[in-house]
């Protein structure tokens, strides 16, 4: 049987001594691992005919960097012979490393050439990874976060729409969504087989949440939402689909060694004693579908400590409860997890939510007024109309659920303040979703600065048409409008200011720790000389958060 591999290696969780190397194989294989002399070596477990395998690489020597190969039933499969790119390496944490850290969101997987250019504009994943492959291995990121929309299950690209219509046939737009777990598995394809971004996800550690293009957009925006996709009869396979190849595409990579062995997906796997392979779409399938039905059944959030800085990453799609008078972006066990974790005694908390935390403050009052709205405080007639708006115009971030928001921007400020151990110098909201980057800053003075940094889109950008729309809403219309609005519900429990206003370059940002503060910088992928597939990086913007105290020392210097 034919065993070679489809996609990966994707190197995903890495600490100071033990990695995580995932693969999807053309059959039932063993999948080894070689690297420092020593080798690690899993068998395969399959979801509807596809193969996965994730080799549990454990005993490295911390703050090392080894080449590794990965080897196929007596096969090298990777690195292919004749790569033009490095060798892949498995790089372990040093807690000594000043932490870098790379991110971004929405990124669709159109074809990389003039035509698809001047609609998708260039990919900056493509450009970072070609920028990486060029430069020293000691400058690289520690991680690299996707934050939402990996793939688009409801905007497909033309390549996957061309599979589609191969298959089935497309009559009708909702017949050019993505239906089952075949078709996810062709547009992962899609996404992550490209040569470069193939190194790239094989050497550089990854971190993922899902937002709602990885299922359906405005997914689990409210329950009449929820209801009226219901209604479509392949629904139940779409959603059951979207999670359990997120399980297996996105989420098993986030996962450490510990919450691992606590999974009872991968539990099954581990403890599969037959002959051949575990079969594990029903496993898989029953746990998702059930975690739909009840966001308290399975979690998707997941935290990792970088020497003295903490990263966060929030579900803020599935955990969402939705019904009226109880809703609430993160679930009562999700919310009790967060607030366990959202500490300070560190230098830097960072906290990853696929959808801004901090909106441009007229915005915010728009999407908090619109909430009221909905939840009948003046009527149900209004509350209709309310509805209709909200999902009309994507009124569905942190601000359109009111208590949720004031409760984790409590936490933020208790973290600030010193009150839940030595206030951090930064604490960090980052975000993607909404296609324009921006960063907004809380004016009240605390001992951290507090963020929000977002990073949108990686490639996606919006249509020259709508972007003024954009600015002018998150500006000059939001503003004045937001500040009519605030009038009718509850003050913010802090003031927030817009520290760079709204950009709407295809871009990927970085994160430094450094001496002078947390540097931040967005890139964006430029053609030169006519070549497409070889697009250069280029910096858009950058900024250095210095800590209040370096901001009062300097002041007072001046």
């Amino acid at each position: 049987m034919d065993s070679s591999l489809v996609l990966g290696p994707m190197l995903r969780y890495v600490d100071e001594t033990t990695a995580s190397v995932w693969v999807e194989t053309r059959g039932t294989a063993r999948v080894r691992v070689s690297a420092s002399g020593r080798e690690w070596e899993a068998g395969t477990f399959s979801v509807h005919g596809h193969h996965y395998a994730l080799i549990e690489v454990e005993g490295l020597e911390p703050r090392s960097s080894s080449p590794y190969t990965v080897v196929m039933d007596g096969q090298q499969v990777w690195p292919e012979e004749g790569s033009p790119f490095p060798a892949p390496t498995i790089r372990t944490l040093d807690p000594e490393r000043p932490f870098r850290l790379a991110y971004g969101s929405c990124r669709t997987s159109e074809a990389n050439d003039l035509a698809a250019h001047k609609t998708h504009g260039v990919d900056s994943l493509l450009a970072f990874a070609l920028n990486l492959a060029a430069r020293d291995e000691a400058v690289r990121p520690d991680l690299i976060a996707f934050l939402g929309d990996q793939v688009y299950a409801d905007i497909p690209s033309d390549e996957m729409l061309q599979l589609i219509r191969d298959d089935r046939g497309i009559d009708t737009k909702l017949d050019a969504e993505l239906r089952n777990y075949e078709e996810y598995t062709q547009i992962y394809r899609l996404a992550w087989s490209g040569p470069a971004i193939r190194w790239l996800l094989s050497t550089l550690p990854s971190a993922m949440i899902f937002d709602d293009h990885d299922i359906r957009d405005d997914w689990n925006s409210s329950l009449l939402w929820k209801r009226k996709v219901a209604t479509i009869p392949w629904w139940r396979d779409r959603i059951v689909s979207g999670l359990a190849s997120y399980w297996v595409y996105q989420h098993l990579g986030n996962l450490s060694p510990s919450e691992r062995a606590a999974d009872e997906i991968w539990q099954a796997i581990k403890s599969h004693q037959g002959p051949g392979e575990l079969e594990l779409s029903s496993i898989v399938e029953a746990v998702v579908e059930e975690a739909d039905r009840n966001p308290e059944r399975y979690r998707w959030s997941f935290c990792r400590d970088f020497g003295d800085t903490r990263l966060i990453v929030l579900d803020s799609r599935a955990a969402r409860v939705l019904q009226p008078g109880q809703r609430s972006m993160l679930d009562r066990k999700e919310l009790q997890w967060l607030d366990e974790r959202i500490q300070g005694d560190r230098r830097h908390l960072l906290v990853a939510t696929s959808l801004p935390f901090l909106l441009p403050r007229g915005l915010h009052h728009i999407e908090d007024w619109n909430a009221v709205l909905v939840d009948g405080r003046w009527g149900e007639r209004l509350a209709a109309v309310g509805e209709w708006v909200r999902q009309a115009i994507d009124l569905e971030h942190w601000a359109a659920f009111p208590e949720s928001f004031r409760a984790v921007a409590t936490m933020a400020t208790e973290v600030a303040t010193g009150q839940r151990g030595a206030a951090p110098e930064t604490v960090t909201f980052l975000s993607g979703d909404v296609h324009f980057s921006y960063i907004e800053e809380v004016d009240q003075p605390m001992q951290s600065r507090v963020l929000q940094a977002v990073c949108s889109p990686i490639r996606n950008p919006l249509r020259p048409a709508l972007r003024w729309v954009a600015a002018l809403m998150s500006t000059r219309v939001a503003g004045p409008l937001g500040g009519v609005l605030a009038r009718f519900v509850p003050q913010p429990p802090f003031h927030w200011s817009t520290l760079k206003k709204p950009w709407f370059d295809n871009n990927l940002a970085s994160l430094e720790v450094t001496e002078e503060g947390l540097k931040l910088r967005w890139d964006t992928g430029v053609v030169s000389g006519g070549n497409h597939a070889a697009p250069q990086l280029k910096e858009v913007t950058s900024i250095t958060i210095a800590p209040r105290a370096a901001e009062a020392t300097n002041a007072h210097s001046r």
